[in-house]
């Protein structure tokens, strides 16, 4: 990271729905759009020293970071009014100064998603392609705007099965978006879904 040590780096934070989390907007590419990686604690932090640094405020709960934004999620007991000065604080000097996002050789190049566990049929392999296109054109860009991230993992029998990162873990409306939003849209363009699920989440 040390061709921003001459650049003066800009950091707005930006509520989402999910009110234990804040997004933090940087003018710095930290990873290639699209590519994005989840920290749920500091030992999952072990190729980013940018969220191990995040890890030692012990308000910090969880750390997304994406192509140019860092999603923060808090512990419940503090407001956002009182710690929001000082991680965008952290984060300026910390990136001007070309501190590390992440070590060397570190690549969050996403997984080519499956169609099922298991054999899948050449049928599920098609409807599965239609599913990530449709995530990956419309749902993606419009969940990135709310500091988090969503990708496929799993078509089998009628049922998707996604993966949620950054703000939408643990949001309260989470379920509501995946239900009455992305279900709904899936279900109009590929007849064949009949239900739309979150990895790990509890409808």
């Amino acid at each position: 990271m040390t061709e921003n040590k001459e650049k003066m780096v800009s950091v707005y934070a930006e509520a989402n729905p999910n009110p234990e989390s804040m997004k933090f907007v940087l003018n710095v590419q930290m990873l290639p759009d699209g590519q994005s990686v989840d920290y749920p604690n500091l030992e999952s932090a072990i190729e980013s020293p940018l969220a191990q640094e995040l890890f030692n405020f012990d308000y910090v709960s969880r750390v997304f970071i994406a192509s140019n934004f860092v999603t923060v999620t808090k512990s419940a007991d503090l407001e956002w009014v009182k710690i929001i000065p000082e991680l965008r604080t952290f984060l300026k000097s910390y990136v001007e100064a070309g501190g590390p996002i992440f070590n060397e050789g570190f690549s969050a190049a996403k997984a080519e998603p499956t169609a099922a566990s298991g054999e899948a049929s050449a049928e599920d392999t098609e409807i599965a392609k239609k599913v990530t296109d449709l995530l990956e054109n419309y749902v993606r860009p419009a969940v990135e705007q709310d500091g988090g991230n969503i990708s496929f993992k799993s078509y089998h029998d009628g049922v998707v099965t996604v993966h949620l990162q950054g703000s939408c873990s643990g949001c309260p409306s989470a379920t509501v978006t995946l239900k009455a939003g992305i279900e709904n849209l899936l279900k109009r363009m590929v007849p064949e879904v009949k239900e739309v699920v979150a990895d790990g989440v509890v409808i």
